[in-house]
Parts: C-alpha cells; structure tokens; sequence
C-alpha cells in the first residue's frame, strides 16, 4: 500500500525536475511512511512513498524497476493472487529479486502488456514507465478501490495518488471546477471521471491510460460486471458456493508481513467476515468498533456480541467527536469537498486501529452486491406497481391521499404516502435519484445565483446517473440499480471514503467483498436470491445461517451516521453560521445569500432538517479555504511533517479573498473506551495516542 506520483514532460528533451518530484511525493507521506523515492531518467520521472505489507526488506524499494532495466512502476495496492502469478512468470524465465507483488504486476506487464489486467486479483492503482516502448502505462482496479488522479496540459502529464500532490507542481493552478461543484452539490461527492479542480481528471475503476509519443492520451475500460447470464441451482447448492468463495476471498487478504485485524460493527457484512476469519485464524482475530454516546448510533452492543461469539481480541471506543477540531484534517485528507459525514467515524476508527495492527479487513460492498439498502427494496415495489394496470395505480394513488398527514414523517405509512403521491408521475431512475441526492433539481432552482444557474444551464447532474442505467445490461431495475451503485455511489462515496480515511493513518483497508471473482458470481444470481419476499440480502443471510446469530442476521441496518442535525443546532451553530454566512463564502456565486441564511435559520429553530445540504456546504466552503484560496492551514501534523503546502495567499486563486474564522484545532479530542475480548490483554493506555484519553470501559458483566 503506497502512495505514487509522477511526471512525463511531453518535450522528451526536457529533463524532469527531481525536486519537483520530491515535493510532490512529500504530500503522501501518511501513504507511505515505511520507504520513499524518486527516480528520474530524461523526460520521465516516478516517485513513491511506501506502506510495507508483503516483503519488508529493502528489496521492495520503489520506484522498482524490471530485471533487464527496461520497465519501472510505482504501485499502490495489493495482488492477492501474486504467489500464482510469480510462479508462472519463473517458468516463462522472468527472474525475481524480491517476494514483492509490484515486482510481480512488471513482470506481467513485459509478459502479456496491457492485457495483464485481467490477470491481476486485487486492488491497484500503478504507472509502468516503458523505456522500450517510450510510454506511459496507468491502471486502476476493477472497482475502484485505490485512487488515481492526472492532470495533462502543453507542458506535461502528471499524476498522483491525491489531488494535493498534482497541486504541489507550481504549473498546475488550484481552480474549482464549476461543473464538478454542481454535482457535487447533488451526489455529496464529485463523480469520476470529474475532480473538483478544473482541469484534473480521476482515471475511472476499471480503465487503463496510455500516452505514447506523439499520440493523445488513450483511455479504455478493461472490465465491466455483468448481471446476465443467470445461474439457475439450489439454494442450498448456492449457499454452499457462496461460504466457499467468501472463504477464499478472506483467506487470500489475510496474507501479510504484518499485524491485521479487522473492523466490526455488528452488522451482518462485518460479522460475517470476523465469523469466517475467526475460523481460519490460529490467533484470535484483533476486532475494531466504535460507538457513540447516542443511542440510536451506536452498535457497540451488537459488535461485542459477534466479539464474545469468536473470542476476538476485541477493541471498542467510544468517541465524542469534535468536528470543529477534527474538520480541517476531514478536508485535507479527502482533498476534495466531499459531504458523507460517516468519513468522520470512519476516520476515528482507522486512527484507533492503527494503535494495534497494519492491515484490517472490512465489511464493505455486501449493499452493493446483495441489495441491503431499503431503496433496493422500495425500487423492487416500485417497479412491480408500475406493472400494474393503469387504473389499478390511479387506485393505489388514491388510496394514498386516506393516509393521515399527522403521523411523524418517519412513519412507514407517510413514506408510502409520499411514494404512491410520485407513482404516475416519476419512472424507477428517476426515483431512485430523489433517494440518494443531497440537493433536489428543484432546489438547485430556488436556491441557485442566477450566474450559477447560467454556467450549468443544461446540465442535470442526474444524467449521470440515467446514463450508468442506461447502460446496465440487466433490465431488472433492482439489479440495475445494484449496477448504478457499483459503478458510481460505491467507488466514487464508500471506497474514497475508507481510502482516505484509512491512509490518513497509514492503514490498509482490504475488503473480502469487493472480490471481482466473488461479485461476478453474486450478480450472476437470479435477484429473487438478494431480494425476496420483502428480505433483502436474501442469500447472505441464508448462507451464514447458522453460522451468525439469528438477531444479527435479521437486525435492522443501521448505517455508520453522526448526530449531524443536533450539531447544527449546537456546537456546529456557530461556525456554520460565521463560515457560510461570510461575504467570501457568500461571494463564491453559488447559492443565493438569502437562500443560506434560511437553510441555517430553518434548521437551527427545528422548523425543518437541513442538516445533510449544511454539512454539503460546510465542507464545501472549508475545501475552498484550504486548496483553492489556501487561507485555512492543513492540520499541523499533516504528513507526518513532510507537508510542502504553500503559506497562504501564494497561490492562483479566485480575485476573492476572505480571512478563515479564527484558530481551528487540528487535533482531535476523544474520550474512548479499551476492552480486549475474552481471550484478549488486560486493558492499558494505547501507545502513541497523544490525542485522546482513556475512561474506564462500560462493558456488563
């Protein structure tokens, strides 16, 4: 796991600057922190800061290059099926100096080329530098796990793990993308192949880049999932195969030269895979959970239940976060506005974990491959109702308007009322797009400055998403919905959001259920095996019947949130009310003055919730502060002390320059609670935690 960086001077007289490489690569220290380097050679140059996972000797140093001298990668990821690979590359006469995977995917590269990709298993995200060839080879995995952003002007190609390093090149200006903030304001992220500065692309999942003398950048998708053709078998047949292909994928990430454990957060994805590491592991499995003083946040209960089951080396915390302290490392580390505020525990728990081990394991994608969210469910409704007879639907619709009114808006019948109150007038695309936007169309109307609404005239930030519908090649709209988010909410919200909250610690995050094998055999199932008979995530449940406890299995999700609505109307109150209700803020030519001011008014007097458009706004404005005007400083530690960043006011930025509300804190204030398992240490302070405080664990007896 590493962070990369590099440059291709498109004059191949032009040398590449070394120093330039040097600050650049400074940027992803907390990428790397075991090894760095740079490696220049004419017109191209790479440069890597290192994670050591699998072979920690020196012989893993990158830039790394290939035995006969003629290939050189810079690598950030792991292989998982490496060993296989390294071991049929010996028999073609390759010759290996290290037990290193990158070293592995050169290799393969010499060997087959651009078609190694479908070789590899795992999560990548490197560039190959081809001195026979002259050209630039980059690739990112299948589903988009680790990141790659690139900027290409007259001068030069760049590219780089994160944003901040591209922006550490003098050349490259900090400008913001108006396009990219109009989707941003409706997904809470900037959606690939978009990044939020102007001019600087991310390279999708799935896809490779090549530039080659003289020709413009070629960029081609190499994999896409597939939801037809079915497999058609027993249940129970199917449930066998699916323990199978969850075992692999687990035992093929618990590889690795140093400590791992894993996150648990009692939900059914997570205990599954703490149930099947549990058994395959000599040594108790070392188990991570967070947990929140509010009740109806925290799922401490459920993860100490899986814990007790396996006999976990258990780790809990409950934390009280500060966001007002915590929010400049938020954004600097995401580099871009990006409005999921799970980052936040996420980020505290990738902290907390780092104390114990190198590598955890994780939960993710099970959503997105079986169909755990309830908009799956209701898409499925949906969809079968509009089968339904024209009169029939204009009954349901007139059923809908007996519901009372009065009953909290949570209520299942007022979500039915207001979905049966949409029947004739919406499709399922368009559905499902009201259930996952931050900012509405129609509110980006009422809301919007007129020269805002000019400068994206035309564009529906939604076409994206009708776009990945209509391309899907499954006509079943649950499924295609499943497509959507495996190619659009998954790797550009969920993935980005454990990257950057786990690299920011140096952690590696692997995730059993992002197996390409694994969810190519779960889309081929037929959808009644993910949803069926009102139970979503059908198969997974039936599969670790048995193996999990029954109320875990069946327990109602309840999602990695923080108490955001209630922070806006305290701690929160004030700076979004002096942040956003600033003259630079409001000059910024987004949204109306006065629309902001009764976003804020509304939701602080509780007349309504608008907490998830100010927490959207809120990192929206700190972005600008931070990479565009560079008047909010990153956090003093950023980078473990190599930050290259440049002081405020040295940068291109907008004519607009507005100072930051007072001295913010970049460090965190926690108060947590350690408790090992039953066959765990006895409970002590965490070395190295210089920000946080031990309290007495409240765990029953």
């Amino acid at each position: 796991m590493c962070g990369i960086a590099g440059r291709l001077n498109h004059d191949r007289t032009c040398p590449v600057d070394a120093g330039l490489l040097r600050r650049m690569i400074d940027t992803l220290v907390h990428r790397g922190p075991d090894d760095g380097g740079i490696w220049t050679q004419g017109p191209i140059g790479l440069a890597s800061r290192r994670l050591a996972i699998i072979d920690l000797s020196p012989q893993g140093h990158m830039p790394m290059v290939s035995a006969d001298g003629m290939a050189w990668i810079v690598f950030n990821g792991e292989i998982y099926n490496f060993q296989e690979l390294r071991a049929e590359l010996i028999t073609k006469g390759y010759c290996f100096r290290s037990r290193t995977d990158t070293e592995v995917v050169v290799h393969l590269y010499q060997a087959y080329g651009v078609a190694c990709l479908g070789r590899l298993r795992g999560m990548f995200a490197f560039a190959i530098w081809d001195a026979r060839a002259r050209r630039l080879f980059l690739a990112r995995d299948r589903v988009g796990k680790k990141p790659l952003f690139y900027y290409n002007d007259a001068r030069a190609f760049r590219f780089a793990s994160e944003p901040k390093a591209i922006l550490a090149d003098p050349e490259v200006p900090a400008e913001p993308d108006p396009l990219a903030i109009h989707h941003y304001l409706t997904y809470q992220y900037v959606p690939s192949p978009l990044s939020a500065f102007r001019g600087m692309r991310k390279l999708p999942p799935a896809h490779y880049l090549l530039l080659e003398p003289g020709k413009p950048a070629r960029i081609e998708r190499y994999w896409k999932l597939r939801y037809t053709p079915k497999i058609h078998r027993s249940e129970k047949a199917l449930c066998e195969e699916l323990r199978e292909r969850l075992r692999e994928a687990i035992r093929l990430r618990m590889i690795s030269d140093v400590p791992l454990g894993a996150f648990l957060s009692g939900g059914l994805d997570s205990s599954s895979i703490v149930a099947l590491m549990s058994q395959m592991s000599e040594q108790p499995v070392k188990t991570f959970s967070i947990g929140f003083e509010e009740e109806r946040y925290n799922e401490l209960p459920y993860a100490r239940q899986i814990a007790e089951r396996f006999s976990t080396e258990h780790h809990e915390f409950v934390v009280k976060p500060n966001a007002i302290e915590i929010l400049p490392q938020l954004v600097w580390h995401y580099n871009e506005p990006y409005a999921d505020s799970s980052a936040l525990p996420t980020y505290y728990l990738s902290k907390l974990a780092r104390e114990h081990v190198t590598v955890v394991l994780n939960g993710d994608a099970g959503d997105e491959n079986f169909a755990g969210y309830s908009r799956h469910f209701a898409l499925s409704i949906l969809a079968r109702v509009q089968q339904l007879p024209r009169w029939a639907q204009k009954g349901l619709v007139g059923a809908a308007k007996f519901i009372p009114g009065s009953l909290p808006p949570r209520h299942i019948l007022q979500h039915a009322k207001r979905f049966l109150g949409r029947l004739m007038e919406t499709s399922p695309e368009q559905e499902y797009g009201r259930w996952i936007g931050h900012f509405s169309n129609a509110e980006k109307g009422r809301f919007y400055t007129p020269e805002f609404q000019e400068a994206t005239a035309g564009e529906d930030a939604l076409e994206i998403l009708f776009q990945h519908f209509a391309v899907s090649d499954t006509s079943n709209w649950v499924e295609a919905a499943l497509d959507v988010d495996v190619n659009l909410y998954l790797p550009d919200d969920l993935l980005v959001k454990v990257d950057i909250a786990s690299m920011a610690h140096s952690l590696e995050a692997r995730s059993p259920l992002l197996d390409h094998p694994l969810m190519e055999f779960v889309a081929s199932l037929p959808v009644e095996m993910k949803v069926r008979f009102g139970v979503k995530k059908y198969l997974l449940k039936k599969a670790m019947a048995g193996i999990l406890p029954r109320d875990i299995i069946h327990r109602q999700k309840m999602g990695f949130a923080v108490p955001i609505d209630r922070w806006f109307r305290g701690e929160l109150k004030e700076l979004a009310i002096e942040t956003l209700l600033s003259q630079r803020s409001q000059s910024r030519g987004y949204l109306r003055p006065e629309a902001i001011r009764m976003l804020i008014e509304e939701h602080v007097s509780g007349r309504a919730n608008w907490h998830h458009h100010l927490w959207n706004l809120l990192m929206l404005e700190l972005w600008h502060q931070m990479f565009i005007d560079r008047t909010l400083a990153p956090p003093h530690d950023a980078n473990g002390g190599g930050c290259s960043w440049s002081p405020a006011g040295t940068s291109a930025a907008p004519e607009i320059s507005l100072p930051v509300r007072g001295d913010i804190p970049s460090t965190a204030s926690l108060r947590t609670t350690g408790r090992r398992g039953p066959r765990g240490l006895s409970q002590g302070p965490m070395a190295g935690s210089a920000d946080m405080t031990m309290i007495p664990a409240q765990v029953a007896p």
